[in-house]
């Protein structure tokens, strides 16, 4: 069995932002040279997630409204008595999750017709990493 790791970092410009980051993992997926398998994307923060979804800004805009919903900002969450401002970010990682496995088949990600992965930043502003483990033959 094949593995490579790959880390990617970002630093968003905002608080939250969502990355289109299939080029990325077809990059390492290239590289791997791995045909038949699977790849990890996991977020390695706890204020941020990965998640496969359509490629399309208004279903991403839905997203985030749908997330400020949930889990808007507010002064009160028990965990800024921490010292912290940042209790929405974790609730919103909570709810897109932190990680997604995708299928590889013939060298390619084996995806649905409108299926893409993003990174998404709910507490961004500072280097945040996300690991891309392919694993296969």
């Amino acid at each position: 069995m094949k593995i490579h790791t790959e880390y990617l970092t970002f630093h968003t410009k905002t608080k939250r932002a969502y990355v289109h980051i299939t080029p990325q993992v077809e990059s390492a997926l290239k590289k791997s040279g791995v045909k038949d398998g699977m790849v990890l994307v996991s977020a390695m923060h706890i204020t941020a997630g990965v998640y496969v979804n359509d490629n399309e800004n208004g279903l991403i805009e839905d997203i985030d409204q749908w997330l400020e919903g949930l889990a808007p900002f507010k002064a009160d969450y028990r965990h800024h008595q921490t010292g912290e401002d940042n209790g929405d970010s974790h609730l919103k990682a909570l709810l897109i999750h932190h990680e997604v496995i995708v299928p590889i088949t013939n060298g390619k990600l084996d995806f649905g017709t409108w299926q893409r992965i993003f990174y998404a930043e709910f507490d961004g502003q500072r280097d945040k990493r996300v690991i891309v483990k392919v694993m296969g033959e």
